[in-house]
């Protein structure tokens, strides 16, 4: 399947606030209740149009316990979008946000497009930070700001697709250059049928901007 581009991800934040939830919900369609914790790193990918054309994103979701926070970090370089996730129901994810995001800024490049989502929307009787607690924090730091349910789907698809957009807005805009993969953002073959050889970027690109 050919793309216009690939955008790589990162999903971040505490242990259990449902980030592996969030990838197979987006991925699969689907929710599986009992997870066991992420050890280091997962992988994930999917197929989406923006502006009808084909991108792809690969997303890795890493382990939120402290002992592989160092994994962690390692993937943050060449990340175009991240995910910061933190639980409703437990305040103590959302007052670790600063952390992350501390993480994030000094490690991924400045241009990483941060979609902040309070997870298990769906849990709302046992809300323990409001939504505009959330809406704040996003706006302190300029996130894009989201709740989302990996139970229920609600708003998952919603949020991956709106950070994919608002890098390929970035790349319209001509803040990235496509060209440095460091950026996260990979361009692809354009959708052109036929053998996939050289697909790995082993096959240089042709300069086409003249």
């Amino acid at each position: 399947m050919s793309y216009a581009y690939l955008f790589k991800y990162i999903i971040i934040g505490d242990t259990g606030v449902g980030k592996s939830c969030l990838l197979l919900q987006f991925t699969d369609k689907r929710f599986q209740p009992v997870h066991d914790l992420t050890i280091g790193v997962e992988f994930g990918a999917r197929m989406i149009t923006i502006d009808n054309k084909p991108l792809k994103l690969q997303i890795w979701d890493t382990a939120g316990q402290e002992s592989f926070r160092s994994i962690t970090r390692s993937y943050y370089r060449g990340a175009a979008g991240a995910l910061l996730v933190y639980d409703i129901t437990r305040r103590e994810t959302f007052n670790h946000l600063a952390s992350w995001l501390e993480d994030a800024r000094q490690h991924a490049n400045a241009n990483m497009t941060i979609m902040l989502i309070g997870n298990k929307c769906d849990l709302s009787s046992r809300r323990a930070v409001t939504t505009e607690e959330g809406e704040q924090f996003a706006k302190e730091h300029g996130l894009i700001f989201m709740e989302a349910s990996a139970k229920t789907a609600q708003n998952v698809e919603e949020a991956f697709i709106k950070t994919a957009a608002t890098i390929y807005k970035k790349i319209e805009d001509g803040v990235f250059d496509v060209s440095n993969e460091s950026y996260g953002i990979k361009v692809g073959y354009g959708g052109i049928p036929g053998p996939s050889g050289g697909r790995d970027g082993s096959t240089p690109q042709g300069g086409c901007c003249g």
